[in-house]
């Protein structure tokens, strides 16, 4: 490439802030440039044909009124791709603007592509350890003028200051070349986290953090290849992707040497922080018990409830149909009624489409003793059906095992064992587990794994303490 006589058009736009999808421009301005001096400028407010939001106002002092006789994007379509023409686009975060102008043009019709640079990561490459490189605290550490911030020609100018700026730190044009090598990445990540940042993840199973300037999490994911999933966020033209890259100023990630623990901790985090940019496992969902108590007969009647800390409880499950099933299966086995189950809302003599086996509890035919005693055998039978063992699957590292307890049918957590440490007993197992709350997620995902792997690596425990 012949830097001597390449055009950069540095851009800024402002816009009415309604997410990637829908943001419309506000004003734009283009500065043409060659060989550090400038060539040409193009300005000027667009109607948006949209209402501006009051905050963006504030920000910008752009208005309704102002853009009420300023031309459509569609008028000035021709000039702004004239400006563009051989030129390679260059923005302060350019992603956005990029993204922002390629969307007004494929409304168009019109497929608008072009090699471009972020002088944001070029500041971070070429002028490190800034406390922050935003355009306003940039241009005040290298004393640049920026006058008539958030408006497009006063961010513009500032910012063709500041590449020239770069443009001299890199006088052999080896850093740009490397910025606009087909495959490389750097225009597509986000603007606010060093490479060197995504270059030290590692490529092993585990989850990962997105946080933003104050260290919020705003994603959580996890991932059999750390690195490769997070880089794969910003590869994508995704609009989820790009407005969290956005925001994302830090990441912090977990290594769990095995996907199955990877998705545990996932479902912790996410209940935990409730991240903005997750949708899946944010909304709560019931839980089902099997409960008894006595009725004024003082025969024990069993239902299905949705889980409220009962002090009768039998049994807890993720799903009604579950819950319900099971109760079908008690009351077949034991000879119970469907009735007195709460499978069949009567006053009289039970009539259950599949549940015939009843013994007359519910006509006085049979004794209250007797059929109580059916019930809490019934009740036995399904305490002692609540499986207790662990999942033994590959740690961090290769000296170490990772074991997930399921106790009593409910997930407990997980831990790391050293390989040269037995576990062989429920206490010693439950010495290395980090306790979690068991969930509807976390219930799915032991399931899930668990019909996969057809019970291999899972070892079943005796209810038998050290």
């Amino acid at each position: 490439m012949d830097f001597n006589n390449q055009v950069y058009a540095v851009v800024d736009v402002e816009t009415t802030g309604k997410g990637l999808g829908g943001n419309r421009i506000t004003e734009i301005c283009i500065v043409r440039m060659k060989e550090g001096e400038v060539l040409d400028k193009f300005t000027s407010l667009i109607n948006p044909q949209q209402p501006i939001p009051g905050f963006i106002t504030q920000l910008t002092g752009i208005d309704d009124h102002m853009v009420a006789d300023a031309p459509l994007f569609s008028e000035i379509a021709v000039d702004v791709l004239r400006f563009f023409e051989d030129a390679i686009f260059v923005a302060h975060n350019v992603g956005f603007d990029y993204n922002v102008i390629r969307n007004e043009f494929k409304r168009l019709d019109v497929d608008f592509s072009s090699k471009r640079l972020c002088t944001v990561r070029l500041s971070r490459k070429l002028l490190p350890n800034k406390s922050s490189y935003s355009l306003g605290r940039l241009c005040h550490s290298l004393s640049i003028p920026l006058d008539n911030r958030h408006r497009a020609e006063g961010d513009t100018d500032a910012t063709v200051i500041l590449f020239q700026r770069l443009l001299s730190l890199d006088d052999d044009h080896e850093v740009i070349t490397e910025f606009l090598k087909v495959k490389s990445k750097e225009s597509t990540l986000p603007p606010h986290v060093p490479k060197a940042h995504f270059d030290q993840l590692p490529s092993t199973p585990g989850i990962y953090l997105f946080k933003d300037k104050s260290h919020k999490v705003i994603y959580v994911g996890k991932a059999i290849n750390i690195k490769k999933r997070v880089l794969s966020h910003f590869y994508t033209k995704k609009s989820k992707s790009y407005l969290m890259g956005q925001e994302m100023h830090h990441i912090d990630f977990e290594e769990t040497g095995n996907e199955a623990v990877a998705l545990l901790r996932e479902a912790d985090l996410i209940r935990h922080h409730y991240p903005k940019f997750n949708s899946a496992q944010k909304k709560p969902r019931n839980t089902y018990q099997i409960i008894s108590y006595k009725n004024q007969r003082g025969v024990i009647q069993l239902a299905v409830a949705v889980s409220k800390s009962f002090d009768y409880s039998v049994i807890t499950f993720y799903n009604r149909a579950q819950a319900v099933e099971k109760l079908e299966w008690m009351c077949e086995e034991f000879h119970l009624c469907p009735r007195y189950c709460s499978l069949q809302l009567t006053t009289g003599r039970c009539t259950h489409y599949k549940l015939r086996n009843c013994e007359g509890i519910c006509t006085h035919e049979e004794e209250v003793d007797h059929y109580n005693e059916k019930v809490l055998k019934a009740i036995e039978a399904l305490q002692n059906d609540k499986p207790t063992f662990i999942i033994k699957e590959k740690g961090r590292h290769p000296e170490e095992n990772c074991v997930v307890l399921i106790k009593d049918g409910r997930y407990q957590g997980y831990g790391f064992v050293d390989h040269d440490i037995p576990v062989s007993t429920i206490d010693e197992c439950e010495s290395y587990i980090e306790r979690k709350t068991p969930n509807y997620h976390t219930h799915q995902i032991i399931n899930t794994y668990l019909r996969k792997n057809e019970m291999r690596n899972v070892v079943v425990l005796d209810q038998v303490t050290a």
